[in-house]
């Protein structure tokens, strides 16, 4: 195996998930070159890797993307891909691509055209469900650890913007998500700043531009809180949250962030759960849920609750937040 192809075009928390599954086919076959194939808006968390040669962009939405990057992976005549996305679009590159040898999961309308699948697991981490296919071509058990590799130069933009709370102990909330009930509520994230701010914890505000109003809401409360939000990218803020000794989020980027960074994790679970495999994993970690009939009412959770109440969310009352954090923290 000279060249290998790892295809993952989801989000943040796939790609970061698929980080445990690059290191360990580096570490079957040493002299391989291997690449990956991500989206333009997750292909910067794959900066300083040094189990990956290269990084192609894929632009799923642009018009003839699809061809154009087809002939690129053609030209690099890969010799084995590993596709944990189990799209038709990432089976159907593999195919057309000519690569001989095409490994995913029994799953999904294109799993005809792999060459060597497994039935997709249940019941264990996200990462280590990527690892498994692995089990294809080797019996070795690897670690799932997940990992980033931000530059010295992001670790030092970083702490030039940190300096306002230098001396304190840091904190990250990262309220955001791509899904809507996958939030807590902002003015339950208010709350805990608040407290936090009063403890005397140095408070950083983590997200993307898309989250600037959620985080200029809990500024309102807690002036005191430094926001990060559409400040820094993808490696900055693993920097950031890197410095902090606990990150308080939702099922969102930023907790698979911190796990890579091994920084210890609280979280908000309401419309998934656990079982899917997108949990915090590390020892120390800790989720809040709410048992409900209703949960999980998708893998992903949608916009807006089907059932207008939100209570897997609301449920979680910041009282009960507050109390163990001053259990955990002080």
């Amino acid at each position: 195996m000279k060249r290998i192809l790892i295809i993952q075009t989801a989000f943040i928390g796939d790609v970061i998930l698929i980080t445990p599954l690059i290191r360990s086919t580096k570490e079957l076959y040493p002299q391989a070159e291997i690449d990956v194939l991500t989206l333009p808006s997750t292909a910067s968390l794959l900066q300083n890797n040094p189990h990956v040669n290269r990084v192609y962009c894929y632009n799923k939405r642009q018009k003839g993307s699809f061809f154009k990057i087809l002939r690129t992976l053609r030209e690099r005549r890969y010799d084995m891909a590993i596709s944990p996305h189990s799209s038709t679009r990432s089976h159907l590159l593999m195919y057309l691509a000519g690569v001989p040898h095409r490994l995913g999961f029994d799953r999904g309308a294109a799993r005809i055209l792999l060459t060597a699948k497994i039935k997709h697991p249940r019941g264990i981490h996200k990462s280590q469900k990527n690892l498994a296919l692995l089990s294809l071509i080797s019996k070795r058990e690897f670690s799932h650890q997940t990992e980033l590799f931000p530059s010295s130069r992001d670790i030092e933009a970083v702490r030039n913007m940190l300096v306002p709370l230098r001396g304190k102990r840091l904190i990250v909330l990262a309220p955001g998500s791509v899904w809507g009930t996958k939030c807590w509520p902002i003015e339950y994230y208010s709350q805990i700043c608040v407290m936090l701010d009063e403890l005397g914890f140095g408070l950083i505000l983590s997200g993307s531009p898309a989250e600037k109003d959620k985080c200029d809401q809990i500024l309102e409360a807690c002036p005191n809180a430094l926001s990060l939000c559409g400040k820094t990218d993808l490696l900055e803020s693993a920097a950031a949250i890197a410095e902090a000794e606990l990150i308080i989020c939702n099922d969102s980027g930023a907790l698979h962030i911190a796990n890579a960074m091994k920084t210890p994790v609280v979280a908000f679970f309401g419309p998934t759960v656990l079982s899917i495999g997108y949990y915090p994993f590390r020892e120390g970690d800790y989720v809040f849920e709410t048992q409900l009939e209703c949960r999980p009412c998708g893998s992903h959770g949608p916009q807006v609750c089907p059932k207008k109440h939100h209570d897997c969310m609301r449920m979680i009352k910041p009282e009960t937040v507050i109390e163990y954090l001053k259990k955990r923290i002080l």
